[in-house]
């Protein structure tokens, strides 16, 4: 069944799942016309690939423009936002392998040691984004022995091609340590977190200072980093059997409503039809189909 995002066209579609045979995985198979994502980011890594139109993908070093035949790689914690990049829209696969996933795949198939990421941000690689539109029709198919090894294919050939080891950590400077104490309190106080103002007072700067610092740090300003903490909060709570309408309440959002419009922006489908299919799935393996 075609899952239409809030405010979408008849034309949009999306399906975003997990296959329970391929853990550390999530799918996203979607067409967008008119539906954009706003600033977010990921816990994991994103492997994307176009099958027709253009997406125009946003991230802090400016935009690339998506099309078939190349592969958008965002590394964890990385904002980014997408939206589409010709008026007819685009349609793609797109993977989310968890970080563990991912660093499992490089310690077996690759040199890299510490942590893994993606030097570029889109690449030509028409035959590695096949293998992301394999790994769909193989988990879509029930085959999971195929979806798992072409998702450990794909990966191992992106981190070889294009994977470096992230620097170790050095001392944070104050500004960081800033932003990193903000980070803490809104995510203990999610629900109800204070003011720009308050929450620089209680962190001893200015309000100006603590947005240049947060944003430094984070790639969005705090509300904006707020919002994407909640929808991933409340994915959470979805996925463990939460109604939509307590998991908005429980997250800070005034309503489901206030929760379907956010989620839907970040997630790309709204909060209800992520439950449905996580629960479906979940019980037989496999989506249903557009």
């Amino acid at each position: 069944m075609a899952t239409i995002p809030d405010g979408g066209r008849p034309d949009e579609w999306a399906r975003h799942w997990r296959h329970p045979g391929v853990p550390g995985l999530d799918l996203l198979r979607a067409r967008y016309v008119r539906h954009s994502f706003s600033r977010h980011s990921h816990e994991g890594y994103v492997l994307g690939a176009v099958r027709r139109g253009v997406e125009d993908v946003v991230v802090p070093q400016g935009t690339v423009r998506a099309r078939p035949g190349t592969v958008v790689m965002i590394n964890p914690e990385v904002p980014h936002s997408a939206r589409a990049g010709a008026p007819e829209g685009w349609s793609y696969a797109t993977l989310y392998p968890s970080s563990r996933l991912v660093a499992r795949i490089a310690e077996e198939e690759t040199t890299l040691r510490g942590t893994a990421a993606f030097g570029e941000t889109i690449v030509e690689d028409e035959s590695t984004a096949r293998l992301i539109g394999a790994v769909h029709r193989a988990a879509e198919e029930g085959d999971v022995l195929a979806a798992d090894s072409f998702l450990r294919i794909a990966v191992a050939r992106l981190l070889r091609r294009h994977g470096r080891a992230l620097p170790a950590s050095t001392p944070r400077p104050a500004g960081a340590r800033t932003a990193a104490a903000a980070r803490e309190v809104l995510l203990d106080r999610m629900a109800g977190p204070p003011s720009l103002e308050q929450l620089a007072r209680e962190l001893g700067t200015g309000p100006f200072a603590l947005l240049r610092a947060f944003k430094t740090a984070y790639g969005m300003p705090p509300h904006t980093w707020l919002t994407d903490a909640r929808v991933r909060t409340a994915r959470r709570l979805l996925e463990s059997g939460t109604p939509p309408g307590e998991a908005a309440v429980a997250v800070g959002f005034t309503d489901q409503p206030h929760l379907n419009r956010h989620f839907t922006r970040i997630v790309g489908v709204p909060p209800g039809a992520y439950q449905r299919e996580r629960a479906r799935t979940y019980k037989t393996g496999r989506p249903d189909r557009p």
